[in-house]
């Protein structure tokens, strides 16, 4: 039986006639290679961008269910037009939309989830030695009706279709050439790195790098999927390969540093200090689905028996998150609601860090020695966050990327000195 490959293409990949004719020699050597090969492809260039501006210029807030219905389109454009491109090397291969696979979500739109993926089509087309296209961002739910993925959701396409059809990996070619210990552009002499877990992955993601989306890492970690990043124009690099902690021989106590400058955070004042506030603050917002970051509640203040609650939001759901917060301060008895979208949440992320002791202290004494203040810290087994003012972002990053030696191969020793930041 051959093994299944599955391959997703972004937007700058496909961006015109030419790179979708060099997408299809790309595929079609996997093909050659003796594997059955499944494409997925995002929308041409910023076919997307072009899509929603058309639609705000006719309504300021138009409906999901239609802007579902219009954003899907421009993937159905791309699979089409990659499959003729195969079909004119003399090879074999047909399209798909999300309808036709059978690639079932929630009936949410914008931001569905996939339930579930009906494999049959796509099986007896591979039987039949077809090369199979399909379009990402896109799913039906039960009912028939369209819906989409939402930001990112074409790397999650592809890999719940590599999950449904237990493919050997998924690729997801870019416009990088892997993952990196941060953004080359912040830090010119950031590494690739060869290999990295899909618990740092998927840290690094929700803190900002945004080569792949969470969702897509939380899809391939539950179901084992390994995955790769590689460059669509730099072939010959294999990029960085995403697999389970289990099986790297070796990690650092950090892999890479992040910053997120879409963050806003949020006080809400006065809170009463009693069970079931912040229950009813976090289902309200959850309500409209919107998903919360980094959390905070103040130790109570014995005279009014109050505390504050802060917490962070997507800079994009600030809006809905005041609706929301605005017809509930009252009912909860908060006195005033405040916002600060002038943050950035920077992050070190790492497999390594659980058993070693100074990472926090190192991070911290690193920020301070930059005159940085800290307004907020999140923890987890493998990662630590800082809300800093967005005009600090840049710079802790070039520390932190310093201080934890990421530039080399070397695993630094963070009980040493400081180095010059």
């Amino acid at each position: 039986m051959k093994k299944v490959i599955v391959q997703k293409f972004g937007g700058t990949s496909v961006a015109d006639t030419e790179k979708i004719k060099n997408i299809a020699k790309v595929v079609i050597k996997e093909k050659e290679n003796g594997n059955d090969v499944v494409v997925v492809v995002s929308a041409m260039g910023h076919t997307t961008d072009h899509l929603v501006k058309m639609a705000k210029e006719l309504t300021p807030n138009p409906s999901g269910r239609e802007m579902d219905m219009l954003l899907s389109t421009g993937e159905c454009v791309s699979i089409a037009l990659l499959t003729m491109a195969i079909q004119a090397q003399g090879y074999d291969a047909i399209s798909f939309n999300a309808m036709q696979v059978g690639i079932m979500t929630e009936n949410i739109h914008s931001k569905a989830r996939i339930v579930n993926i009906r494999t049959e089509k796509l099986r007896k087309n591979l039987e039949e030695g077809k090369i199979i296209v399909v379009a990402g961002f896109q799913g039906v739910t039960e009912d028939g009706e369209i819906t989409t993925l939402g930001r990112g959701g074409s790397d999650t396409s592809a890999v719940a279709l590599a999950a449904a059809l237990n493919a050997e990996r998924c690729d997801i070619y870019t416009d990088v050439e892997g993952v990196y210990t941060t953004d080359p552009r912040v830090v010119p002499n950031a590494s690739k790195l060869d290999e990295v877990s899909y618990e740092e992955m998927l840290e690094l993601a929700h803190a900002g790098a945004n080569v792949l989306h969470p969702r897509s890492v939380e899809t391939a970690k539950q179901f084992a999927v390994p995955m790769r990043v590689r460059s669509s124009f730099k072939l010959e690099d294999m990029g960085t390969l995403i697999v389970g902690v289990e099986k790297m021989e070796l990690y650092r106590p950090v892999a890479g540093v992040a910053a997120d400058l879409s963050q806003a955070r949020i006080v809400v004042c006065d809170v009463p200090d009693r069970p079931g506030v912040a229950a009813d603050l976090f289902t309200a917002l959850a309500g409209e689905n919107i998903s919360v970051d980094m959390i905070i509640q103040s130790y109570a203040r014995k005279v009014s028996n109050t505390n504050d609650i802060a917490f962070t939001v997507d800079s994009n759901d600030l809006s809905k998150t005041m609706a929301v917060l605005d017809k509930l301060k009252n009912e909860i008895g908060a006195s005033d609601v405040k916002v600060d979208d002038e943050i950035a949440k920077v992050s070190i992320v790492g497999a390594g860090m659980i058993d070693r002791p100074g990472i926090a202290s190192t991070m911290f004494a690193t920020l301070a020695k930059l005159g940085v203040n800290i307004k907020m810290i999140s923890t987890s087994e493998i990662k630590i966050s800082c809300l800093v003012d967005k005009s600090d972002a840049q710079k802790c990053v070039k520390a932190l990327h310093t201080v934890f030696n990421l530039e080399s191969d070397v695993i630094a020793d963070v009980k040493g000195d400081l180095p010059d930041v």
